[in-house]
């Protein structure tokens, strides 16, 4: 009985474990783990969470096993988190036993997109929202080009595992620099608009909604912790930015 209880603790904190490292909020993570516990035949799960760690207490039979786990940073990803879902519905539904399930969730691999079709995506993103501001299709192309050269040195740093913080900074500063030569030779109707516009791949969006949502929930020390982060993230690509409007001599896009 001691055995399984482990086996089951195991489970549901490999499940967390995972959720969290692919940017879960702090409520869908304790649910997910309490339902896979008490749908693994566990009588009571408990979660506490914290930035980088968590800790889950089984009881089952009057037998209480507490375990703890460091959570790194995976990188936001969608898919991953989804499968577990799925895999916590089907064990409520009896269609997954424990070791199924656990040979589920060993066989979950984060899927990537081909980082050639990310870079094409962000630029027109980036671009597209130029247009939005008023400018020209000079001005389009110019916020694509840039934003999808910023995109490239973002992927080369973070495949090679960068502090985030420096990979936002130089890419901001890449990114910044490159759109300021629309300023510098003036092309397109509003060049500023480029510089604005082809930063806006580095607003850490998902991180600022997580952290509002698990705040609004009742976990304050992680939506407090991912705030932080956000915000530093922010702060790195505001430097990054500021130094490539030093080195270049322009400042225009201020005033939009």
């Amino acid at each position: 009985m001691a055995s399984k209880q482990r086996a089951i603790s195991r489970l549901v904190a490999q499940s967390g474990q995972m959720l969290l490292a692919h940017g879960a909020e702090s409520t869908l993570v304790g649910d997910i783990m309490r339902r896979i516990g008490l749908a693994s035949g566990v009588n009571e799960v408990e979660v506490a969470l914290s930035a980088n760690a968590l800790v889950v207490t089984t009881v089952m039979d009057d037998h209480c096993i507490t375990t703890t786990r460091s959570c790194a940073d995976r990188g936001i990803n969608m898919s991953v988190i989804t499968q577990i879902q799925r895999i916590c519905i089907m064990m409520e539904k009896g269609i997954l036993d424990r070791s199924l399930a656990q040979e589920k969730l060993d066989a979950i691999s984060p899927d990537r997109y081909n980082r050639w079709i990310v870079v094409v995506m962000i630029g027109l993103s980036c671009a597209s929202f130029s247009r939005l501001a008023g400018g020209d299709w000079h001005v389009f192309m110019m916020t694509f080009l840039a934003s999808a050269c910023g995109m490239i040195v973002r992927q080369e740093i973070g495949h090679r595992h960068f502090n985030p913080f420096m990979n936002f900074a130089v890419t901001a500063f890449v990114t910044t620099l490159i759109s300021a030569q629309a300023v510098l030779h003036q092309i397109g109707d509003q060049p500023t608009i480029v510089m604005a516009s082809s930063v806006l791949m580095l607003v850490p969006g998902f991180p600022l909604i997580n952290s509002v949502a698990d705040m609004l929930k009742g976990h304050i020390n992680m939506g407090i912790a991912r705030f932080t982060m956000a915000s530093l993230l922010t702060l790195a690509t505001s430097l990054g930015i500021v130094a490539a409007m030093n080195i270049s001599g322009v400042f225009g896009w201020v005033g939009q």
